[in-house]
């Protein structure tokens, strides 16, 4: 694992490694394609990992080294022989050197920070560190390596760039006003971006994604704080959801689309910047709603600002939401909508899952039938109905009527599925419906 070359040889050991693996998993020996992700065990880097696999690259992953375990979304991976991971922190400049000069990818997908928006306010230092500096470490690193000619760079960036809006929809031309230390982090990460690729002709590219979801979001985002705190409420564990600003807006799609479009955008032979979208906005009191609606719930509202509740239709003392000050953000971002009219056109991205139409909203049961084969793909590798002994499940972050899927699907289908694996995640999100 000894580096070589400009870089140094500062060591780095690897997790999970398959002792079978050859020499050339390192490197573009044999034609197929390396890449590096950072947040490879995040909700986006395993799905683009499982995505660049499916497409016979070489995969490493970079992991942070912790005396707790949080590799549960790439585990099903370890076997995989064109697949590695490599300790290694965005803080750590001769660790990132090491890394390209022993693996030198051909391509980068920078997803590693500390992305957790209202966190940044209590961690701003370290969010500036690893979010703005740490992406400078890693151009500097490709240039030390003298890769600035092969190695193709993304960077994950979002749409909280853009903060207090200026205009809407917001589009690559729209000017940033971010409104946390996480945004502004973000944009001097954008612009180093663009200054490197200006001054050294290096094919680094911007993804200014808009919020995406899916069954792998972190428990603290608020898409998944509340489809688990319906499914506990619905089990009778949790008697309350508590949230903070519920009228911001926000422009939801699905992660394993978004991923798609990362690769999409590094395979363009001139490098550019890309917004990421949906192109529909929906606010955190609608998710709220429909959430519930899955389980049979309607949610009506009465009194205003922090004394806002929202309550059971069926039962006027039943108050299930109140808005707690405490998650409140220093300074809100209140609408985001992209116009993802330019990844279209130029990278012809288009995504396939939208934001759920519920029962007794627009669409319809035919919307929902359509998604189906969606449903089942998710639903597949998150969770196993038979072993565990649900007949009927609600799955975070895909709010579609599991009636529907359980009446599509066979038996044989359903005890296929390997259970041992996503044990854990079913004791954790989701519900039975009766």
């Amino acid at each position: 694992m000894a580096g070589s070359g400009a870089c140094g040889s500062a060591h780095t050991s690897p997790v999970h490694i398959n002792r079978q693996q050859p020499p050339s998993i390192f490197t573009n020996t044999d034609g197929q394609k390396v890449a590096l992700i950072t947040g490879v065990t995040g909700q986006d880097g395993s799905y683009l990992a499982e995505f660049l696999l499916k497409k016979s690259y070489k995969v490493h992953g970079v992991i942070r080294r912790s005396s707790s375990f949080n590799t549960h979304r790439v585990e099903h991976l370890y076997e995989h022989p064109n697949f590695r991971m490599h300790y290694g922190d965005l803080t750590d400049s001769m660790n990132m050197c090491q890394l390209l000069s022993t693996i030198k990818p051909d391509e980068i997908y920078n997803l590693g920070a500390m992305s957790h928006v209202k966190v940044s306010f209590d961690m701003s230092e370290y969010t500036a560190d690893v979010d703005g500096v740490g992406v400078l470490r890693l151009l500097n690193a490709i240039r030390s390596c003298g890769l600035e000619r092969t190695c193709k760079f993304y960077q994950a960036s979002t749409s909280e760039l853009y903060g207090k809006v200026r205009e809407i929809p917001q589009k690559e031309t729209t000017p940033f006003y971010p409104r946390s230390p996480y945004a502004v982090a973000k944009q001097f990460a954008f612009w180093s971006l663009v200054n490197y690729r200006e001054a050294f002709g290096m094919h680094l590219s911007n993804g200014i994604l808009f919020n995406h979801e899916s069954p792998r979001r972190g428990a603290t985002f608020v898409t998944r704080k509340i489809t688990r705190a319906v499914a506990a409420i619905h089990r009778g564990t949790q008697s309350q959801l508590e949230l903070g600003n519920i009228d911001a807006k926000r422009d939801w799609g699905h992660a394993k689309d978004y991923v798609e479009g990362m690769w999409m955008i590094l395979q363009q032979e001139a490098a550019d910047d890309f917004v990421l979208a949906t192109g529909e906005t929906h606010s955190v009191r609608e998710f709220v709603e429909k959430a519930f609606l899955e389980v049979g719930i309607t949610i009506k509202w009465r009194g205003e600002a922090v004394n806002e509740v929202g309550y059971d239709s069926a039962d006027d003392n039943r108050v299930l939401v109140k808005i707690n000050p405490k998650y409140y953000r220093p300074t809100e971002v209140d609408l985001l909508i992209g116009d993802p009219s330019k990844a279209k056109k130029g990278i012809r991205m288009a995504g396939k899952n939208v934001f759920l139409r519920s029962r007794q909203g627009n669409g319809g049961g035919r919307h929902q039938t359509s998604r189906l084969r969606q449903f089942y793909t998710v639903l597949k590798t998150h969770t196993a109905l038979c072993r565990a002994g649900f007949d009927k499940l609600i799955v975070p972050n895909d709010c579609i009527l599991a009636e529907l899927f359980v009446s599509r699907v066979s038996k044989t289908d359903r005890k296929s599925w390997r259970a041992a694996r996503v044990l854990r995640d079913i004791r954790a999100a989701p519900v039975r419906v009766v």
